[in-house]
Order: structure tokens, then sequence, then C-alpha cells
């Protein structure tokens, strides 16, 4: 049997999604700025509620979201935004499809700033992935210092739902950090 993190249907069943996101995705490094964009708009989506539920909805994000294209997102005006909140599709919240809005207006910028998302973002752990070491779930932190750095510069820029536990769930996602425990298959093969 194949051994995984015990968060995989930590408090349910794990689903098929849940399987094939953790052991194909999390934790694998990302440096895509589509891709990066992506994870930080699901993160802040997911804020209060399951990744399974966030899973489940991923595909109509993609859509309502224009494949997470940060130039179209940044452009969506109050009646796109309006329309996002009918789309029984995706996290029907108002302060969270704004913020998704404002979020890829402060991308670009950083974009601009730096010559791509990947560059600033990974600069916050040096631009290596870290392994960790951790042998059960209770052992991995929900913040870091470098969580709490990429938080308070990701908010200094104007980025919102960007608080430290989200941005550490960000790089656990972009594996910018390995947090596969060390009894899961996916431990020494997450950053191939």
């Amino acid at each position: 049997m194949v051994k995984r993190c015990a968060w995989v249907g930590h408090n349910s069943k794990p689903t098929e999604l849940d399987i094939k996101y953790h052991d194909e995705e999390w934790g694998v490094p990302l440096h895509e700025d589509r891709a990066l964009f992506e994870f930080l708009i699901l993160e802040g989506a997911q804020a209060g509620l399951s990744w399974t539920t966030i899973l489940n909805k991923r595909g109509n994000y993609r859509k309502a979201y224009k494949n997470f294209d940060p130039k179209k997102v940044a452009k969506f005006d109050e009646d796109k935004q309006q329309e996002l909140l009918r789309d029984i599709g995706i996290v029907r919240n108002r302060l969270k499809v704004a913020a998704s809005v404002t979020n890829a207006r402060a991308f670009l910028e950083v974009q601009k700033e730096f010559g791509s998302f990947d560059k600033y973002i990974w600069g916050f752990i040096g631009g290596k992935p870290r392994k960790n070491k951790w042998k059960i779930l209770a052992q991995i932190p929900a913040i870091t210092k470098e969580s709490d750095a990429m938080s308070k510069d990701l908010k200094k820029r104007g980025f919102k739902f960007v608080g430290s536990t989200i941005c550490y769930a960000f790089m656990q996602a972009t594996g910018m950090v390995n947090d596969h425990t060390t009894d899961c298959f996916r431990y020494n093969k997450a950053a191939l």
C-alpha cells in the first residue's frame, strides 16, 4: 500500500482529486508565473474552507478566471465581478473575488519590477526549495519566518488574502518547501 501524507483524507475519505493533487502537484517546485498566480488566487479562495472544496471548483475557476491570466483578471470590472459572484462554480465571496482582481493588478506590478513573479516570490527562500524532515503531520508549522516576511511584503504591495498561513500553504503547494512527511512516497520525489 502506498504511504501518503496524513493530510490526504485527514478528515474524511480522500477523493481521487485529493490523491492526484498530492501525488502529482503538491510540493513540486513551480516557476511559471501563470501557475504561481493560479495558486495565489486559489490559496486565498481556500481561506476558511477545505482544499478539497477548492480542488472540486478548480476547473470552474480556470474557466471563470481566463485560465488565470493575470492581465485578463486585472481588467475585471465591477460588472465582471458581479458576474463571478453569481457563478456557483467558484467560491462566491465578495471580498475574495475583489481580492483576486486587486491581486492580479499587484501581480503585474511585481512582474514589471522584478522581471517575473517567480524571481520575486522565490527570493523569500533564496531561490531553492527547502526540504524539511517532518515525521508526522503535527510537526508541520502553519507559518514560518519566511511566510511572515512574504505576507508582510505582499500586503505592502497591495495584495489581499495573503496572511502568513495562506503564504505558507502557497509555499507548500508550489514546492518552495517540501513538507511531505518523511514516510510519504513523494518525499524524495517532489523536487523532481
